[in-house]
């Protein structure tokens, strides 16, 4: 398959434009050599990229497949051209939102290289639908949500997937019997200490709903709006809880949490990188889009 570089990066900028006129008028092209591009690769992939509108371009199936896959090392190929060939380096910062938990453990030491070469960086932390609303009125430059964005203004990309996993410290976990709780259900649990995130329980009533098929009916005995204060509770043995794998990652290598059941299909939640329509067009925000792309491949 001889599918050319400018053919995917053509094909990044009418995904995000929506246009082929706005995508050649970005590009420095003409629009025939921009339609010839995307023909070239539709030929070259066996499938339609585009249904073509007057009002501009709308992406197919196959579409929302490869934007996915390509888009974040385009924007990491043209970051590298950027930081090496650009006349200035950019000095607005880029202010970015997400959950304290995820931005402190995986964003900013994924993004400590961009920050060595000059990049500057704001960060805020909170509730997704708050800083979805920050995003849209043009506070923030890019929200990583763990909720898909339904504002027309705003364009999300899938970034990871979340798992959950019910804990226990290993030394709680050894007077819990676990056969019995995958057999009765959550019953067994009823005299151990629940801690959440919320009084709402929102991360364990998800759970209990997708694993045991109802709702969760303990009061949680400790509410700490940070999972990682959830989980040095749950190190401590002060109570069970429902955390992502990715924040207790060393925990579970060492045993020193471990799973109280695990489901065949664990819970998942998935996080989003949520930026104003149109705004990849700016180089240095495409490149933080692109690199937290790449990364978060790696991430537990």
């Amino acid at each position: 398959m001889a599918v050319q570089l400018n053919w995917l990066r053509t094909f990044v900028t009418v995904y995000r434009l929506g246009s082929f006129t706005k995508a050649a008028q970005k590009l420095g092209l003409s629009q025939p050599a921009v339609t010839h591009q995307v023909r070239n690769l539709e030929k070259e992939l066996g499938r339609a990229l585009f249904e073509r509108f007057p009002h501009g371009a709308q992406p197919t199936a196959a579409a929302e497949g490869l934007i996915r896959e390509v888009q974040g090392p385009i924007d990491a190929l043209g970051g590298v051209v950027d930081r090496n060939f650009a006349d200035a380096p950019a000095s607005r910062p880029i202010y970015v939102g997400g959950p304290v938990e995820l931005m402190t453990t995986r964003v900013i030491p994924a993004i400590s290289d961009l920050i060595a070469d000059g990049a500057q960086f704001r960060f805020s932390f909170g509730l997704a639908d708050d800083l979805l609303a920050k995003l849209d009125q043009g506070e923030l430059d890019l929200v990583l949500s763990t909720v898909r964005p339904r504002s027309r203004g705003i364009a999300a990309t899938p970034l990871v997937d979340e798992e959950f996993v019910l804990l226990a410290s290993a030394e709680l976990a050894e007077r819990i019997p676990r056969a019995q709780l995958e057999a009765e259900g959550p019953s067994v649990l009823a005299k151990l200490a629940l801690i959440s995130y919320a009084e709402s329980l929102p991360i364990i009533r998800r759970y209990w709903r997708t694993v045991f098929d109802s709702p969760p009916t303990m009061a949680p005995a400790v509410v700490v709006p940070d999972l990682r204060g959830a989980l040095a509770a749950v190190k401590s043995s002060a109570g069970i809880s429902v955390l992502p794998t990715y924040l207790c990652v060393e925990e579970l290598a060492s045993g020193e949490v471990v799973p109280l059941i695990e489901p065949e299909i664990p819970p998942l939640n998935t996080f989003y990188l949520a930026v104003r329509q149109g705004d990849l067009t700016q180089a240095d925000l495409a490149l933080l889009h692109g690199h937290l792309l790449l990364k978060a491949q790696l991430w537990s």
